[in-house]
């Protein structure tokens, strides 16, 4: 093999394999003599990947972690899965899939094959993932478009379907992706409205780029996590959330998001939470209800309200078909 750039490449993909390789065996796989394979082992450590060489008659090859992550190769059936994975996570908005998830998504998509973009697409159409919260699911491409827009710093157009059902068409300069851990939002300034917005992106639509190059303007608040809590804050009223737990404050924390606070102790096998919460009432009962406790809630009246119809609808969806005994009343 005389084509140096592409024997480099298929050597380090015999090296990603979790193995250690005889240098008689590379030079044999690629065609070359071993003090070629010495060269071409030098030359990956300057692009800077850890192979580490053992020593002996033989001696081997193999790649080791180092201080930065190199460029990997992936085979059809690796990209595949990994793709798959981020789709999944990316769409549904997975707590701890975040912007990063995002960009690694979008740079694999924008080098993958239209043969295995295909299979992607395929498996993630037959498979169904469990969704929280409101349900709410975003297309993937939709992220990734967006992504890309943000880390190029190219203007966007996208439609926008607000709360009450408005639509518009949107022309932004992306600044931010951020997950809260059930929903993505896009923080961007609005070029017609000239102000900062946030969007949430599963009701963005037909995002496009429209290859303009922008320079970021300095987001108001700072922070962009500050930015997106008030505006959140701002179009939906704060709920003022006080609920006893009996349960000790460790269990609770554990099974609450942290965007609800950490409950205080109020004896060994109870707590009381006392917090502001920008969340739909819906929201708030529902992770309420997922510690697995009992529970009691104090305020604010409409949440109070909404848990005991919830549990009555519950309940009565929990009764037995007519004609059919409740579980355990059965005589034997």
């Amino acid at each position: 093999m005389t084509d140096t750039p592409a024997r480099l490449l298929n050597l380090l993909s015999l090296l990603q394999t979790p193995r250690e390789w005889p240098g008689s065996e590379l030079a044999e796989r690629l065609r070359v003599s071993p003090r070629t394979i010495r060269r071409d082992i030098d030359r990956l450590r300057e692009l800077g990947y850890p192979v580490e060489a053992s020593r002996g008659s033989v001696g081997g090859y193999r790649l080791v972690a180092g201080a930065a992550m190199p460029p990997l190769l992936l085979d059809d059936e690796e990209a595949v899965a990994i793709a798959v994975g981020l789709r999944a996570g990316a769409g549904h908005a997975i707590e701890g899939v975040d912007e990063a998830s995002v960009r690694a998504l979008a740079k694999l998509e924008q080098v993958l094959p239209s043969r295995l973009r295909h299979r992607v697409s395929v498996l993630q159409n037959a498979t169904m993932p469990l969704t929280r919260g409101d349900g709410s699911t975003i297309d993937p491409q939709t992220l990734t478009v967006m992504a890309a827009a943000v880390t190029g710093r190219e203007r966007l157009r996208f439609a926008y379907r607000a709360g009450d059902g408005a639509e518009s068409r949107r022309q932004v300069e992306p600044y931010r992706l951020v997950s809260t851990g059930w929903r993505w939002y896009l923080v961007a300034y609005d070029l017609e409205r000239e102000a900062w917005r946030t969007f949430r992106v599963d009701r963005v639509s037909e995002p496009f780029p429209t290859g303009a190059r922008f320079t970021p303007r300095e987001l108001p608040a700072g922070d962009v996590a500050e930015f997106l809590t008030s505006s959140i804050q701002r179009r939906q009223p704060e709920l003022a959330v006080e609920v006893t737990f009996a349960a000790p404050a460790e269990f609770v924390a554990a099974r609450l998001p942290a965007t609800f606070g950490r409950p205080e102790p109020t004896g060994e096998h109870s707590c009381r939470l006392r917090t502001v919460l920008a969340d739909s009432l819906e929201w708030v009962a529902l992770r309420l209800a997922l510690v697995d406790c009992e529970f009691t809630a104090h305020a604010p009246p409409q949440l109070v309200a909404y848990l005991g119809d919830l549990g009555h609808r519950l309940t009565r969806a929990a009764a037995p078909p007519p004609g059919r005994p409740a579980r355990g009343d059965a005589k034997e």
